[in-house]
């Protein structure tokens, strides 16, 4: 389990380990080992970015006479800004952490889910269905994530390993509150002609975020979810996590472009800042 510090990852460690699975859980820091090392939940320090961490998971995994049952790759980071206003470098880090990050965990493990007959997990997001304005960092990592899961899924069936995809909606979680705080630091360093096209626009956007994170499914609830895509001896190929991610891929398959650009728009209208005036169109 990548990315099992706080959230959805811890709350899908415990939940696992509760059910007689023993958890690698995926940590970045000391203190989050600590935090979460209980029975059935063994802290591995794991920065999916990093390759030598990678393989030391790798390494461990092989060592143990235990046959590898899943691995989640849960792992994320959330950073929104108008497409023009995000640097390149904040672009190559979303992908790197969001998609590269996760296939470089799935080839080193790939080994031993083949052996175990096994499967991968992928969280994806709401987002990896559609993008949403100042999304398109984020989103664009988490649509690549689908893409990389289809072909994984269909690349690896034969040999007896599933792919499931999860896609959460709004869950009450640390990261996004992490993604606001993110959002409102790089709408601080856009320029004056930037911030007359999209201050209003960042500032709807982020009250929208909160909104529906407030709104949202616990990460326990949320756990339960992903433990089912773990557990179930037929799981779906994808699974979403609250009525708002059930919706939203609903509406992605039954309207057109032009229409949910409407919809999308009408929706975070009521979130612009009263005094302004948005001239946004998205």
């Amino acid at each position: 389990m990548t990315g099992a510090s706080t959230g959805m990852g811890a709350s899908t460690a415990r939940e696992l380990a509760r059910r007689g699975f023993h958890v690698l859980a995926g940590v970045r820091r000391d203190r989050d080992a600590d935090a979460i090392r209980s029975t059935g939940v063994e802290p591995i320090i794991l920065d999916i970015t990093e390759s030598e961490q990678v393989e030391a998971l790798a390494a461990r995994v092989a060592g143990d006479p235990r046959a590898l049952h899943a691995l989640v790759n849960n792992a994320g980071i959330q950073v929104n800004a108008p497409v023009e206003a995000l640097p390149m470098t904040q672009w190559r880090w979303v992908f790197e952490v969001n998609l590269f990050g996760h296939v470089a965990v799935t080839r080193a493990l790939l080994p031993a889910l083949l052996r175990g007959k096994g499967r991968v997990i992928n969280i994806s997001s709401v987002g990896g269905k559609v993008a949403m304005a100042t999304y398109g960092a984020y989103a664009g990592a988490k649509f690549a994530l689908e893409a990389v899961s289809d072909s994984l899924r269909r690349e690896v069936a034969p040999l007896g390993v599933q792919v499931v995809v999860v896609e959460p909606g709004g869950v009450r979680t640390e990261m996004a509150t992490r993604g606001i705080a993110t959002a409102n630091t790089l709408a601080a360093r856009m320029t004056p002609e930037q911030h007359e096209r999209y201050g209003s626009l960042v500032r709807a956007t982020n009250t929208l975020m909160a909104s529906g994170t407030a709104s949202g499914l616990t990460a326990d609830a949320a756990a339960r979810v992903i433990a089912k895509a773990v557990t179930t001896r037929r799981p779906r190929t994808r699974y979403t996590i609250g009525r708002d991610a059930a919706l939203i891929t609903r509406l992605t398959r039954m309207l057109s472009d032009r229409t949910l650009d409407r919809v999308l728009a009408a929706n975070l209208r009521r979130h612009h800042p009263k005094e302004a005036t948005p001239t946004h169109n998205g």
